[in-house]
Parts: structure tokens; C-alpha cells; sequence
């Protein structure tokens, strides 16, 4: 019988699989204890793993990170002090609150906390993880470097700016944000460089990106060029790029087709995306679709969660394309996950 890893090795490559693999991101295996993950991996649950795949020394910044307890729960101060000026986030729990730059000034600030970033290749976290993750998945290379490894118009929106100013200076074409993405690309491009030298074959961009945020415009601008320039740099090195897409993506569907990336991640069908399986499959019949289930379906009579699961392997096909628990763990697990396992052990 072949193994998770098998199976999933042969999809990625475009070779048909007997049934996909159903995994889940080793976040949520570390930060779910309540799960009773062993059980789950016992009965076939696969798991797919991300590893950093750079180091990052800032000459120009100290971050100064306090906690504290607040009605309850743990409020995260965090400081980024530099020469010319400190930004300021915090967060509730998991949540941010505060997003480090809120001023034209504080983009001068940022810029600044970047000059002469250096950059290195590391192996081992890689290594390291698939050692001990062994047959049940693979590991998939991650590039930590800025903010949570996003290209830099994603780490502006979602990291360190936040939509609604975000968007606003974006519109506005405000002088300091176009110089600050202009200094992330290039640095950007040199994370891309070092990450290509390690034994990682798939490497992904967590852009957590939905059109209706960014628009198709800005995409077109400023995506589709970055992208092309690092789909060179890795496709010169053998590897494949990853796109962690987990929203609404029809009206980029050509632009997405048109550029050589790999693979969408975390695609889910609507009314969290506004693609269906059978949708997605036409406008990237050469893509892997890291399909996530969506969440209500857990909640679904067993009958009908069978319908839909049969539906999207089908027209997904039987080659680049596996199942995921990558956006949230349902509240029922203990009877949904062995339910879409069985399912898939029943499909033909």
C-alpha cells in the first residue's frame, strides 16, 4: 500500500492516484492539543509540513516583544526600534489589534529597519522536519523573512499596514509605499535566491490572497511581474511554487493561468472562494489544487458530505490534486475526518 507521501510525491509530479491524500497543516497539529491527532494519522490522515528555508540578520532594528494579562487573556506588546524611529503592533491572543505602520512617516521608518538585511540559507529546519514527519506527508519549504512569508504587496496589506489604510494608500499611490515595495522586491527576489539552493522541491508564498481585496488591477501592476521574476529564479533551480489563494479568484482566473505557478493552495470552493472544483480544474488543467474542505460540509449528513467530496475528486481528477484541513479544524472531528477518510477509501 503506498503511503502519504507516495501518493502525494506521484500527484504532484502528474501521475494518476488511486484516491487522494487527505492532510492537515502541521499548525494546527501543534496547536490543537484537544485533537486526538494520533488517532487520526492512525486511520489515514496526512499531514503536510512547513519549514523555513532562510535566516534573516537586521542591522537596523531591534524587535522588543512584552506581554501582559488583560481581561483575561494575553495582550502582546511588540516594538521595532530603529535609528530613525519605532513602530509599534499589538495583539489579543492570536489577534492583532495594531499593525506596525498607520503613516506615511512610519513607511520611511520601515524602510529604514530594512537597509542592509542579510540573508542566509538554512537547511536544517527542513531536514530537520522531514526526518521526523517520515511517511505521513511531506514538508513544504516556507520563506519567514518578511513579515509571514508573503510577496511584499501581501505583507503590506496583511502584516504590517492592515486593508483599510492599505488599500487607501495603494489607491492614493502614496510615494512612500511605492518606495517601500520597491526595496521588499528586491529583497524579495534575494530570499527567493538563497531558498532554491536547499533540498526543498515545493515552496510556497502564504499570500492568503482573495481578488476582492487587492483587485485585478493592482494584481496585474504588481503581482503577475513579482511572480514572474521569482517563477525564473526558481524554475532555473528545479523547484515549484506554491500559492497559498484562499478566496475569491475568478476574475484573476487567466492571469493565474497564464503565470507558470505550480500550485493553488488552500483552494475552497464557494461561499468561501467564487470557483467551483470543476471550474478551477478547466482554468488550470496543469496546476495542483490543494483543495480545502470547507467547514460546513463537515456539518453536513454523511450522504451529502459523501456527494460533495466524490464530486470534487472527480472533477478535480485523479492527479495534482489532495484534500486539506488548512483553514480550521472542524468542531466535530472525532466523527468528520473519519468520515471523509472512509468516503475516499469508497470512491472509484
Amino acid at each position: 500500500m503506498e503511503t502519504n507521501r507516495q501518493r502525494l510525491n506521484k500527484a504532484l509530479d502528474g501521475q494518476p492516484v488511486g484516491k487522494p491524500v487527505f492532510a492537515v497543516y502541521d499548525w494546527f497539529v501543534n496547536n490543537r492539543p484537544a485533537v486526538d491527532w494520533a488517532m487520526l494519522f492512525k486511520l489515514g490522515l496526512g499531514q503536510i509540513n512547513h519549514a523555513n528555508l532562510i535566516r534573516h540578520a537586521h542591522p537596523n532594528f531591534e524587535i522588543i516583544e512584552t506581554s501582559s494579562k488583560q481581561d483575561g487573556k494575553t495582550r502582546r506588546d511588540i516594538r521595532l526600534v530603529t535609528g530613525k524611529g519605532e513602530l509599534h503592533e499589538w495583539y489579543m491572543g492570536e489577534w492583532r489589534q495594531e499593525h506596525f505602520i498607520k503613516t506615511p512617516e512610519d513607511y520611511r521608518i520601515m524602510k529604514h529597519a530594512l537597509e542592509g538585511v542579510r540573508i542566509y540559507v538554512d537547511d536544517q529546519p527542513f531536514l530537520k522536519s522531514e526526518s521526523t514527519l517520515g511517511e505521513r506527508g511531506i514538508t513544504v519549504g516556507q520563506i519567514q523573512g518578511l513579515g509571514s512569508g508573503r510577496t511584499p504587496l501581501m505583507v503590506l496589506q496583511i502584516d504590517w499596514v492592515g486593508l483599510e489604510q492599505f488599500s487607501m494608500d495603494l489607491a492614493y499611490e502614496t510615494p512612500e509605499l511605492l518606495e517601500l515595495i520597491e526595496v521588499m522586491n528586491a529583497i524579495k527576489l534575494e530570499e527567493i535566491r538563497q531558498a532554491v539552493k536547499t533540498a526543498a522541491t515545493q515552496i510556497k508564498l502564504w499570500e492568503n490572497l482573495s481578488i476582492d481585496t487587492l483587485g485585478p488591477v493592482h494584481y496585474r501592476r504588481h503581482q503577475s511581474p513579482l511572480y514572474k521574476q521569482i517563477l525564473e529564479i526558481m524554475r532555473a533551480a528545479g523547484k515549484k511554487m506554491q500559492v497559498h489563494y484562499d478566496g475569491r479568484l475568478k476574475l484573476i482566473s487567466e492571469d493565474i493561468a497564464s503565470l507558470p505557478i505550480d500550485g493553488i493552495d488552500s483552494f475552497t470552493e464557494p461561499p468561501e472562494g467564487d470557483m467551483s472544483t470543476l471550474e478551477a480544474r478547466k482554468a488550470w488543467p496543469d496546476k495542483f489544487l490543494w483543495q480545502n474542505i470547507n467547514l460546513n460540509w463537515y456539518r453536513m449528513p454523511e450522504k451529502e458530505l459523501a456527494e460533495n467530496i466524490t464530486r470534487v475528486v472527480q472533477q478535480a481528477g485523479p492527479s495534482r490534486h489532495c484534500l486539506m484541513i488548512s483553514e480550521d479544524v472542524p468542531q466535530n472531528w472525532r466523527q468528520a475526518v473519519p468520515a471523509v477518510l472512509g468516503i475516499l477509501e469508497r470512491i472509484k
